[in-house]
C-alpha cells in the first residue's frame, strides 16, 4: 500500500481507503463487515471514512466497537455532519457542529477524529458561523483537521479566503471514469489552496467492475439488487454506459489488472487525489482493490480509456 499526504495536513493516508456509507450501516451483516475492516488493516489501509447519518449513527457505532482495541494512532478516522439526524438536527450551525461531533465521538468511542467534514454546503447558515465553529472543535482537540464533501468552487474559495479560521485540508467529491466533473473547477481551486481530494464512488457504484451487462438482468447478489444499497446507481445502469464499460475489459487485461483495479488506478493517476474510498462488502474485494495502489497506467492505456468513454463520461 502506498500513502499520500492529505492536502496541507500532516496526515499520510492510504491511496485506497475504506468507506462505510452503505455497507456498514445495515447493508452487510455484522460479522462480514468486521471481517472487511480487519482485511483493510491487513492490506495497509489506514484511512476509515464514515458519517453520522450513515444508518443514523449505526455505522459510527459499528466502527467504534470494532476499532476500540486498535491503537488510536494506527489509523486515520474521518466522519461528517450535515444531513438530518432528527427533525430538528441538521445543517452546519455552531450548535449542530458541537452537538453532532460530540455525539459522533461517543458512538466512535474516541476523544477525537482526525478529519471532520461538512457533508454538504449549508445554504441556511452563514459560512462564517460554520468556519468559526469548525475552528473551535479543532482548538478543543476534538478534530485534528476539517474538510468538506461536494462543495462547489465558489464555496470552496470563499472559505479559503476567510481569515482567522482553521483551513480546510480535504475535499470529498464523487469522481470516477464515468464522473469527471470535479476536474473542471473543484480540483484546481482545491490545489491552489492546499486541499487534497478523497474521492467517493471511484468504481461508479460498482458499474466499473463490469458486473452489470447491457440487456441482462441485474445479478441478485449485487448492490443494484439490494434496496438498502442501490441509491444513485440507476442512472449508471444505462445500456450505453454498460456497453462502453464492457469495452474496458480488454484494456484492463492488457495491464494485467482487474476492472476494479483499472478504475482505481485511473482515479489515482491524478496526484491531486490523495485517496479513493471503496465500499467493500467482502474481504476479497478489499484485497483486490488494495492491489491498485502504486499501479501506474501507461499513456497508451489512458488514451484507450478516453477513447472508449468519449461521450459517456459526465464532466
Amino acid at each position: 500500500m502506498k500513502y499520500r499526504q492529505l492536502g496541507n495536513s500532516d496526515l499520510q493516508i492510504s491511496e485506497i481507503s475504506l468507506g462505510s456509507w452503505l455497507t456498514y450501516s445495515g447493508g452487510v451483516e455484522r460479522e462480514q463487515a468486521q471481517a472487511c475492516v480487519e482485511k483493510a488493516f491487513e492490506v495497509g489501509i489506514n484511512f476509515i471514512d464514515t458519517a453520522n447519518v450513515y444508518g443514523k449513527g449505526a455505522s459510527e457505532t459499528f466502527l467504534g466497537e470494532v476499532l476500540q482495541n486498535r491503537p488510536r494512532d494506527s489509523y486515520v478516522l474521518a466522519t461528517k455532519l450535515f444531513f438530518p439526524m432528527t427533525e430538528t438536527d441538521s445543517g452546519l450551525s455552531r450548535v449542530q457542529i458541537h452537538k453532532q461531533l460530540n455525539d459522533s465521538l461517543k458512538r466512535l468511542k474516541t476523544d477525537y477524529v482526525d478529519l471532520y467534514q461538512c457533508h454538504r454546503y449549508d445554504e441556511n447558515t452563514p459560512l462564517e458561523e460554520t468556519m468559526i465553529a469548525l475552528s473551535e472543535v479543532v482548538q478543543e482537540g476534538k478534530a485534528r483537521y476539517i474538510g468538506f464533501s461536494e462543495w462547489n468552487a465558489a464555496q470552496i474559495k470563499a472559505a479559503a479566503e476567510m481569515t482567522g479560521v482553521v483551513k480546510f485540508v480535504s475535499s470529498q467529491p464523487q469522481y470516477s471514469m464515468l464522473w469527471r466533473e470535479p476536474e473542471t473547477e473543484v480540483f484546481p481551486v482545491c490545489a491552489a489552496n492546499g486541499i487534497g481530494q478523497i474521492v467517493w464512488s471511484p468504481l461508479g457504484q460498482g458499474v466499473l467492475t463490469g458486473k452489470y451487462k447491457a440487456g441482462q438482468p441485474i445479478p441478485k447478489d449485487s448492490r443494484a439488487a439490494n434496496d438498502l444499497m442501490n441509491v444513485f446507481i440507476s442512472r449508471l445502469l444505462d445500456d450505453k454506459i454498460l456497453a462502453a464499460v464492457e469495452k474496458l475489459k480488454p484494456i484492463a487485461a492488457s495491464e494485467n489488472l482487474t476492472m476494479a483495479q483499472l478504475a482505481l488506478a485511473w482515479v489515482l493517476r491524478d496526484e491531486r487525489v490523495s485517496s479513493a474510498i471503496i465500499g467493500a462488502s467482502r474481504p476479497a474485494q478489499i484485497e483486490d482493490n488494495a492491489a491498485a495502489s502504486g499501479v501506474k497506467l501507461s499513456g497508451e492505456t489512458l488514451a484507450a480509456i478516453d477513447e472508449v468513454l468519449a461521450g459517456i463520461s459526465q464532466s
